[in-house]
């Protein structure tokens, strides 16, 4: 069996504007992906999903779909699909970056792989170590305090039990947010807090005996992305786990963090680290740390969330104590796969059936 081609399919999907991200980057209104499908000679496809954004990794919807057609097809056209860490480490020698493009041809590789073999992609990572629903937190952008507030009781109602609030934009505003979204969900309720490396380390110091107070589980992504001491010296100054985000693309990232003693936990998904075997890389040195780590995520829609899933069910040292973000799909205002992913009660199902279980939904292309 080999890849005989790779098919591009651009989608503008808007998030609902009740959960439009705002945060220290910028706005989340549209999502300008790339859905991705590779045929191959036996006719099967298997699908992935590119959820570019040029704020985050540098990748554009547009230089997506030039470097997987100019680049990344050529490099893989005639290739076994099941030789995916080697097809991976030949899309890295034909292409610098690009980890979102580059993971949505690896997704699609294990979608193949899992259709080959009959069997879902967790199976071929070695097999489920929990159960196949995954706790979820919501995130909150960084509205006032009043929407905060509503934003956090409606997602109560659909019955999660566990948040995410955006800040790292102006201290005295970012705490009244926080404590705005305490009041709201009680007591009881996880609340994590993401800078996506906002802050300052001073106002980083300056947020915490606040933050202490309002119970918060996790501070993600304090500090610039390249300030590992700065993390590292925060983190001995508070009690609450601190998260690696942004400042872990790699595995080298990953073990320079670790190194530096940065941070309590590391955030993984497919789409920032390049593909699903490199989030297993990371989750296995961050393990072998002693650390745990979170699925993050960039609001992937179908494909993608099942990618996550996938990994999130395999990994060894999946976070218990602060939740995950498969959320995506219920952020958008349609769906882009079939069957749809289940969020229920505050957790995503992982989806049932061979490969990544989804297949693209051709309506949401047409």
């Amino acid at each position: 069996m080999k890849i005989v081609s790779v098919e591009t399919f651009p989608v503008d999907i808007p998030t609902r504007p009740e959960f439009t991200i705002v945060s220290s980057l910028g706005e989340h209104r549209v999502s300008r992906y790339v859905l991705v499908a590779i045929h191959t000679s036996d006719g099967l496809t298997g699908y992935g999903e590119a959820t570019v954004m040029p704020i985050w990794s540098g990748e554009t919807q547009a230089g997506a779909i030039a470097a997987i057609h100019e680049i990344l097809n050529p490099t893989l056209t005639g290739r076994d699909p099941q030789d995916v860490q080697a097809l991976s480490d030949a899309m890295d020698r034909a292409l610098v970056g690009n980890p979102f493009t580059k993971a949505a041809l690896e997704m699609a590789l294990w979608d193949l792989c899992g259709k080959i073999a009959r069997q879902p992609v967790c199976k071929l990572l070695g097999g489920a170590r929990r159960s196949s629903e995954i706790p979820l937190k919501f995130s909150i952008g960084a509205f006032p305090p009043e929407r905060a507030a509503a934003v956090a009781e409606t997602m109560v109602q659909r019955g999660f039990r566990s948040v995410k609030v955006k800040v790292g934009i102006e201290l005295r505003a970012d705490l009244a947010r926080v404590s705005a979204v305490r009041s709201a969900v009680g007591k009881d309720f996880r609340i994590a807090v993401d800078a996506n490396g906002g802050w300052s380390e001073e106002t980083a110091i300056a947020a915490l005996p606040e933050l202490a107070r309002l119970g918060v589980n996790a501070i993600e992504q304090p500090l610039d992305r390249r300030d590992l001491r700065g993390s590292a010296r925060l983190r001995q100054r508070t009690a609450i786990p601190v998260m690696l985000d942004e400042a872990v693309f790699t595995l080298d990232d990953a073990r320079e963090a670790i190194y530096a003693e940065a941070c309590d936990l590391i955030s993984i998904y497919p789409g920032k680290n390049g593909g699903i075997a490199r989030s297993i890389a990371i989750a296995r040195a961050a393990h072998s740390a002693g650390l745990q780590c979170v699925i993050g995520s960039n609001l992937e829609w179908e494909i993608g969330s099942a990618a996550m899933l996938h990994l999130a069910v395999a990994i060894p040292n999946l976070a218990d104590a602060v939740d995950h973000d498969i959320i995506g799909p219920i952020y958008h205002d349609r769906r882009t796969g079939t069957p749809p992913i289940g969020i229920a009660n505050g957790r995503a199902m992982l989806p049932a059936g061979v490969g990544l279980g989804v297949e693209m939904d051709q309506t949401a292309i047409d």
